[in-house]
């Protein structure tokens, strides 16, 4: 038996096979990021691509996976594909430490990418590069503020409701005129509570369950095409 064992018995090698020749870019490795990032490594997807400008700290333990103890100060890319490696030690990563603009710095093309970026700005820019050179991606929209871990659901950009976050990226899309694509977002409408510098807080089931059906998103999408 392999690390895929149980994968390979659910999906079959075919699958597997699809999933260890995709490349998968994961765009903000915190709350949601970390926890698509984990899913994919898990379930063998070969290349990954991780690009973030944070560092870790002490703040983060209580949401983001690769926080720990043992890593604060690390970047979190570095922190990221250290525990990917250790996963799936056949897995290519490729870090990218660096705030996302326009793309510029990455060295080759996805076949698809996750947006877990917090901020809004950075999440327009990435939309309109994946539509540039036809990547297909999923969004995130806001994790933070909520405890309901039921109520999250994946549904077109324009069909989403609620959610403050979504509300402003449907806005910027209209104007825009970016094509439509699929986001995650939560149905509930966030609690009151910031920190100054809005510093919002959140909760590791919430923000996780964001990053784990984006990453099972994109797993379906790869195992199918």
């Amino acid at each position: 038996m392999d690390r895929l064992n149980r994968t390979r018995l659910l999906l079959g090698n075919d699958a597997v096979k699809k999933l260890a020749d995709a490349t998968v870019m994961i765009v903000g490795c915190g709350a949601v990021g970390s926890f698509s990032a984990e899913a994919l490594a898990r379930t063998g997807v070969g290349h990954m691509i991780l690009v973030d400008f944070d560092v870790i700290e002490e703040s983060n333990i209580n949401r983001q996976l690769f926080a720990l103890g043992s890593t604060i100060g690390m970047a979190k890319v570095d922190a990221a594909a250290a525990r990917i490696r250790d996963i799936n030690p056949k897995a290519d990563v490729t870090t990218l430490n660096l705030f996302w603009d326009n793309g510029t710095d990455i060295p080759q093309r996805p076949d698809f990418v996750i947006d877990a970026i917090d901020s809004v700005d950075s999440k327009i820019a990435l939309y309109k590069w994946c539509n540039r050179f036809g990547i297909p991606f999923i969004s995130s929209m806001g994790a933070a503020r909520r405890c309901d871990m039921s109520n999250i659901k994946i549904a077109p950009i324009s069909k989403t409701s609620v959610c403050p976050l979504a509300a402003r990226i449907r806005k910027i899309v209209r104007t825009e005129n970016i094509p439509e694509f699929d986001v995650v977002y939560s149905t509930v409408p966030p609690m009151a509570g910031t920190m100054p510098g809005r510093t919002f807080g959140s909760l590791v089931t919430v923000t996780g369950t964001f990053g784990l059906m984006m990453a099972n998103y994109i797993i379906n999408k790869i195992i199918h095409q």
